[in-house]
């Protein structure tokens, strides 16, 4: 299924189990239905029990089988609606938001959002070039401490002017060195320009980025702009992130601050993909299961 979705076409095309998974095997078995475990195409339909048998090593699976979906009780047409809500909604979606909508328990979107959030990944490798923007924003509770990265969680923003934008959660020990490793592994050595504050925590002079031009605006003296010189558009992103901590969210575990991170820039990335619903359902497909033992673990 090509076409754009919406939620009417949504509700439509998915309220059965059935239509979900004839959905399901189209998007994973694009040249016809394989054995996960030694890839023989010779396979029967055990259509009264929604598997199939493998006619070469006798292995019986289904769809959902080594996908996120391996081993879900809840249906297949709320996963869908699940899915759309939350790659649509340009601030995310809460869990608690997911549980009046489906009509489950709290503990049962929790973990519904973040196994969907789990597989919103972008590509890996994927690194930053042309005019680069560097910012940091600091999350957690509202503090008057002078020293806020000692209680909030630091995050780094890079943005590329008219491409994606990564979110990077720091160490509270945030420093010259593990700002310069992080931009090392997210902007490309053949970036034109990169653009900061005045913050002495850029400093490119002793790394591979040091022949790079370096501009900044100094805050401090009231300077956003200078010229085409700023950080706005990586601010801007910023923006949105808290708009979803504040009204969507509410709160966010620094344990968990990863996954909303990947989220919210899966979501961005893509937000001018129109096939990003379908997009989003081969990542899950992709995406091994995540066990909720191992999601709650300290």
């Amino acid at each position: 299924m090509k076409q754009q979705m919406d939620m009417m076409k949504l509700m439509e095309a998915f309220d059965t189990e059935s239509e979900c998974r004839a959905y399901l095997e189209e998007l994973r078995w694009t040249k016809g239905i394989s054995c996960p475990r030694c890839k023989g195409k010779t396979i029967s339909r055990i259509a009264k029990r929604d598997q199939f048998d493998c006619d070469s090593c006798r292995y019986q699976f289904s769809v959902m089988s080594g996908t996120i979906f391996h081993d879900s009780h809840l249906p297949l047409p709320k996963w869908f609606v699940a899915t759309y809500l939350i790659c649509e909604s340009r601030k995310g979606m809460s869990a608690n938001q997911i549980k009046r909508v489906l009509g489950v328990s709290y503990k049962t979107a929790w973990y519904l959002c973040h196994r969907i959030r789990a597989a919103m990944t972008d590509v890996a490798g994927c690194k930053l070039t042309g005019t680069v923007e560097i910012d940091e924003t600091y999350i957690g509770p509202r503090t008057t401490h002078r020293n806020q990265w000692k209680v909030k969680t630091p995050v780094i923003g890079i943005r590329q002017r008219g491409g994606h934008l990564h979110f990077i959660r720091a160490d509270h020990n945030l420093n010259q060195a593990a700002i310069n490793e992080i931009i090392e592994k997210n902007v490309a050595k053949s970036v034109d320009v990169i653009m900061t504050d005045e913050s002495r925590l850029y400093n490119f002079e002793t790394t591979k980025y040091h022949k790079a031009k370096h501009q900044s605006v100094t805050h401090s003296a009231r300077e956003y702009v200078r010229g085409n010189v700023h950080t706005n558009t990586v601010e801007s992103a910023f923006s949105l992130l808290k708009r979803g901590i504040v009204g969507t969210w509410h709160r966010i575990s620094t344990k968990h601050l990863p996954a909303y991170l990947q989220e919210m820039t899966f979501r961005f990335n893509n937000r001018k993909n129109p096939f990003l619903f379908r997009d989003t359902m081969l990542k899950l497909i992709a995406s091994p299961n995540l066990e909720y033992r191992k999601l709650t673990a300290a």
